[in-house]
């Protein structure tokens, strides 16, 4: 572990810095020359060194790395330098790399917070840090639904299941959905209005919607599911489809158990008229990939393994799974960080596209970017729900759990390229293997995958 040979000086004042920081000081005083460089690729100072030589992206990862090294290793010299350079060179609303930079700065500091390591430095630090603090909003139905059409984040995903959905369901009097996703049903009007309109006639709807309560992950919704489902089932009503809705209380923690071993009861009375489709929007990722301890279980599988193995003996006519194409998954702080880094400059980027500086709903956005980032570096067991895997690993869970690979139809492919076309240039899809992958200026975002019991 690198050490400064000096002496560090005592922590400046909590002020504002003149560019939007937390306060920690205008530059770092480093004094005498070392005896050991800076490890990277910094320049070694005279007296002080340059904010400016360290403005680039890749010094911004690296100081976020030695910093959270040194906080790990409860280095509180090292941790304090490091903060006053990093609070200098990524103001909260300065570019969206500076942007990023102080989402994950704050993370670290709340960790430390946690973990009761470098107690001066973040006891001094934490209130600025809250005060910096982006608060998650809780929305109305309105601007939920609002809110999500701003990008292809969430839309990419409603549009290919909606498309798969619709063409596995042909035919079926019953269709029941299984909810599994993080924006509360936005996507289920459109699915109304598509089976709604299908030349055989509506079909009845039944959907479950798993509430993973008091933990989900954002966006927050200001309403109870009971008034949701009031309004759902009027829209489905002034479609002239009958629904049926019904909510259960699961938990990521446990594979959603309560929520399966409902399926399976209701499973048992079925007559083959219904069919089953489980929709998983962005929530299978919260489940711990740890190993189940249960001691029942000859060779314990991950918890993961268990829940997909579950819903296979359901056989369910689909299940679509849609995820963030990234790996979030590593056992140390350090391998999360730089993963998260190099994956969620994209939100960051992207943003600056379609919402103002300084707009109300772009602090609403950047405010989910902060909560998963804080998420990813601060929590850990089971508060720990950003547990993102590739799209490549999903494949393979899928796969090893019994079921086979569905492709999307030219159908559905253009429904995506056409939602695509009311966004930003920078957004596209491709093709890879039976999925499809939403990108971002070449750069994997999201990807959707469709199955079936093989």
């Amino acid at each position: 572990m690198m050490q400064f040979t000096h002496t560090a000086p005592p922590p400046p004042p909590l002020h504002p810095n003149g560019h939007g920081g937390l306060g920690l000081g205008l530059f770092l005083d480093v004094g005498a020359p070392r005896a050991r460089p800076w490890p990277g690729s910094f320049p070694t100072p005279a007296s002080k060194i340059s904010l400016g030589n360290l403005n680039s992206t890749s010094c911004m990862e690296q100081l976020l790395v030695h910093c959270a090294n040194a906080i790990e290793a409860n280095d509180a010299t090292l941790t304090q330098q490091i903060l006053w350079v990093l609070n200098n060179i990524a103001p909260p609303d300065g570019d969206s790399n500076q942007r990023l930079t102080a989402a994950f700065l704050c993370a670290l500091v709340a960790r430390a917070s946690r973990t009761g390591a470098c107690k001066a430095v973040t006891a001094a630090v934490a209130a600025a840090v809250e005060s910096a603090a982006l608060h998650v909003h809780r929305f109305t139905a309105v601007e939920l639904a609002s809110f999500v059409d701003l990008t292809p984040w969430h839309r990419f995903g409603y549009t290919a299941a909606n498309a798969a959905i619709l063409e596995a369901v042909e035919g079926f009097p019953v269709v029941h959905v299984v909810e599994l996703g993080t924006t509360h049903c936005m996507q289920i009007p459109t699915l109304i209005d598509m089976l709604a309109s299908r030349a055989e006639g509506p079909p009845i709807l039944r959907l479950t919607v798993a509430d993973v309560a008091p933990n989900a992950p954002p966006p927050a919704l200001d309403m109870s599911y009971d008034e949701l489902g009031a309004k759902l089932l009027n829209f489905a009503r002034s479609r002239n489809m009958s629904m049926d809705f019904r909510v259960v209380t699961t938990s990521p923690a446990d594979a959603f158990t309560s929520l399966v071993d409902q399926l399976r009861v209701q499973q048992l009375v079925l007559d083959g008229t219904e069919a089953l489709v489980v929709n998983c929007q962005m929530l299978l990722h919260t489940v711990p990939d740890e190993t189940a301890g249960s001691v029942s279980l000859a060779q314990p599988v991950s918890l993961r393994t268990m829940l997909l193995k579950s819903l296979r003996t359901l056989d369910p006519n689909l299940v679509v799974v849609v995820e963030e194409d990234a790996d979030f998954t590593a056992g140390d702080v350090v391998g999360r960080l730089r993963a998260a880094f190099n994956f969620l400059w994209i939100p960051y980027d992207a943003v600056d596209t379609f919402l103002p500086k300084g707009s109300e709903q772009r602090r609403w956005y950047e405010a989910e970017i902060g909560w998963k980032v804080e998420n990813v570096l601060a929590q850990e067991g089971v508060d720990r729900l950003e547990r993102q895997e590739d799209r490549a690993r999903w494949d393979q869970r899928m796969r090893s759990a019994g079921f086979r690979a569905v492709a999307f139809g030219e159908e559905a492919a253009g429904e995506v390229k056409a939602m695509l076309n009311e966004h930003a240039a920078g957004w596209g899809m491709k093709r890879e293997d039976d999925d499809l992958v939403l990108t971002w200026k070449g750069h994997n975002v999201v990807f959707a995958s469709a199955w079936a019991s093989s």
